[in-house]
C-alpha cells in the first residue's frame, strides 16, 4: 500500500506541474475570472488546494503553517503560488517516503475546521482522500481553463504512468 501512496505523491506533483504550466499562460484577469467553479477562479481554486494540503499535512505531521479557513488566499501572486505548490508537493513526497506500512494503518486524531469536534481516523484512507480532493479541484481548474478557451490539459493517471511513471509500472 505504501508504494501506492508514493505513486500518488509523484503523480500529484506531475499533474500539478502540468496544470500550473497551463495556468501560467493565462492573463492576470483570466486567472481571477470567476467561471462558476466552487471557489470561483483558477487562482482561488489553486489557493484552496494548497490551503487544504497544508491543513492536512499539519494534521498528519504536527508541523508547518496551516490556514484556518478553506478559502484562504495564501498567495495572490501566481508565481509565488506556483513556487509554494512545488515546495508543498516536495514536502508531501518526502513525508510519504518516510512512512511505513504500520503508520498507514495507525489512527490519528484531528479537529475539522468546519466542526470543532475530535475525529479519529486511519491514516491510509484519509491520505487517499487528500489525493482525491486534489484531483477533484484540479478538474475544476481544468474545466475553467477550457471554458476560457485554453487547450485541454491531459491529467490522467494512465498518461502519467505511460509518460513518467515507469518505476510504477511493475
Amino acid at each position: 500500500m505504501l508504494d501506492h501512496f508514493r505513486m500518488f505523491a509523484d503523480y500529484n506533483n506531475w499533474a500539478n506541474g502540468r496544470l500550473y504550466a497551463a495556468a501560467a499562460e493565462l492573463s492576470d484577469s483570466e486567472l481571477r475570472q470567476s467561471t462558476g467553479a466552487f471557489f470561483g477562479s483558477v487562482i482561488a481554486t489553486l489557493n484552496h488546494i494548497l490551503a487544504a494540503d497544508r491543513i492536512w499535512m499539519k494534521r498528519f505531521t504536527g508541523e508547518g503553517d496551516a490556514p484556518t479557513v478553506l478559502d484562504a488566499t495564501l498567495h495572490d501572486d501566481f508565481a509565488e503560488l506556483a513556487s509554494a505548490r512545488e515546495r508543498e508537493d516536495a514536502r508531501m513526497i518526502a513525508w510519504i517516503d518516510g512512512l511505513d506500512e504500520a503508520r498507514l494503518v495507525a489512527k490519528f486524531t484531528y479537529t475539522p475546521l468546519s466542526n470543532p469536534v475530535s475525529i479519529t481516523q486511519t491514516l491510509g484512507p484519509t491520505l487517499a482522500h487528500v489525493f482525491n480532493h486534489q484531483a477533484h479541484h484540479r478538474g475544476q481548474v481544468h474545466a475553467t481553463l477550457t471554458a476560457l478557451g485554453r487547450p485541454s490539459v491531459v491529467l490522467d493517471l494512465a498518461f502519467f504512468l505511460r509518460a513518467e511513471g515507469e518505476k510504477w509500472a511493475g
